[in-house]
């Protein structure tokens, strides 16, 4: 921000092609237009290049910019603005005036660029957003699969909590296959389904017609297909991220991080010392309340959502198992604190909040993350000269009562 430049380049791109504008201080320009295939691209290039500028700034709309990007990267120095903060001033609506007000932003130093990741980064991404697309693509099917069988009145989601476990599975297909459940559960050898049985008989009341067989069977077929492209792609985060071996580590020190929510978490932050407090990074996460200021009134609202969608979507889903840790943590109690006043959604992203700060803390400092295992007890303490006060039964039962107890005597004969 605020560096001037003698000349700069403003490309207004579309998905077909760019509308170029070549700036210079003294108010002359030169305009082309571009297509977008890679003989077009190298073409722009060239024209940047003979006509000696050294910066060019686009608009980080969609994936267009993407593959001007990986032409000019470390050739020529790429601004990607984010679109939200150069709106066009009000007036006529071009694509060559989109490029000029680019390339006399740019000119005046008035664009602050986008984060743009390593090559190597940016790849551990994709693979990532890969993983989840896959995995959300999965459970459309796996609710697909459910809708079939509610149709068919069989309610195996009552009897397993998941019912694409192994047994659960075995049940699917011994169901595809035509076999009364009597059958199914006599023949099999799983000690879960026995000891179940009585309680699989009353959630299946219902068979399977022909269509609905078909329709099942394709789809478990579709989620064996998609489960082995995932533990594919999982094999390959694993290989990236030996670079990142031990930042992955101190995330996982974290209560509800594991191994895919780590590398998911790491993958999309990049270079963690690009934000110098953890509220910085909160901020471009975009999981900070939006602020609404008119004279002395300040308000808040909701977040801003103005960062990664992916990244903000595995920091809740962090919170979420973070709460679901058996023991005591601080994180947990934090939890409740803020569950208590303003409910469930919004404690959970505020301990989303406050996860990814902690993470920003322990990846600066090098350091995993420790429960502090003496846990204060706030006591009365009495004087030593005093003796202590000691109620009465009544005296007890009338604090109960008054607290909303219903307390009942028991009489010992």
């Amino acid at each position: 921000m605020n560096r001037r430049l003698e000349k700069a380049c403003g490309a207004d791109v579309h998905k077909r092609f760019i509308e170029a504008t070549i700036l210079t201080s003294d108010g002359t320009n030169k305009h082309r237009r571009f297509n977008t295939d890679i003989e077009s691209l190298i073409e722009f290039r060239e024209w940047l290049i003979d006509d000696d500028c050294p910066v060019i700034a686009i608009e980080s709309t969609g994936i267009y910019w993407i593959p001007i990007h990986t032409v000019l990267e470390g050739i020529i120095e790429v601004q990607v603005a984010n679109a939200y903060n150069i709106k066009h001033i009000p007036g006529r609506k071009t694509d060559i005036r989109d490029s000029e007000w680019l390339a006399e932003l740019c000119i005046n130093g008035m664009i602050e660029p986008s984060r743009i990741f390593p090559k190597e980064d940016r790849e551990l991404r994709d693979l990532t957003r890969a993983r989840e697309a896959l995995v959300n693509s999965r459970t459309k099917v796996k609710n697909r699969m459910h809708v079939v069988l509610d149709t068919a009145n069989i309610k195996l989601s009552s009897a397993f909590t998941d019912i694409f476990g192994k047994s659960g599975i075995e049940l699917v297909n011994g169901l595809i296959s035509g076999k009364p459940i009597e059958a199914i559960i006599g023949d099999t050898d799983n000690n879960r389904i026995k000891k179940r049985s009585e309680e699989i008989k009353q959630a299946v009341k219902g068979t399977l017609g022909s269509t609905q067989a078909f329709v099942i069977k394709e789809c478990t077929e579709i989620i064996q297909t998609i489960d082995s492209r995932i533990k594919n792609i999982d094999a390959e985060i694993r290989s990236r991220m030996k670079a990142k071996e031990e930042d992955l580590k101190i995330a996982r020190s974290v209560p509800g991080i594991g191994f895919v929510a780590g590398s998911t978490v790491l993958a999309e932050i990049g270079n963690i010392k690009d934000f110098k407090t953890p509220d910085k990074l909160a901020s471009w996460t975009g999981i900070v309340s939006s602020v609404y200021q008119s004279a002395d009134k300040l308000n808040t609202g909701k977040i801003t959502k103005r960062g990664s969608k992916h990244l903000r979507w595995i920091l809740v889903e962090i919170a979420k198992a973070s709460v679901k840790v058996k023991r005591r943590t601080k994180l947990k109690t934090f939890f409740q604190k803020i569950k208590t006043r303003q409910g469930f959604k919004k404690a959970i992203v505020a301990l989303a909040r406050k996860i990814l700060c902690i993470l920003h803390h322990l990846l600066i400092n090098r350091e995993p993350y420790k429960e502090n295992d003496e846990t204060p007890i706030k006591s009365l303490k009495l004087p030593k000269d005093r003796v202590p006060y000691t109620m009465s039964p009544d005296e007890m039962i009338k604090i109960l009562s008054d607290a909303g107890y219903l307390v009942s005597k028991l009489v010992m004969g």
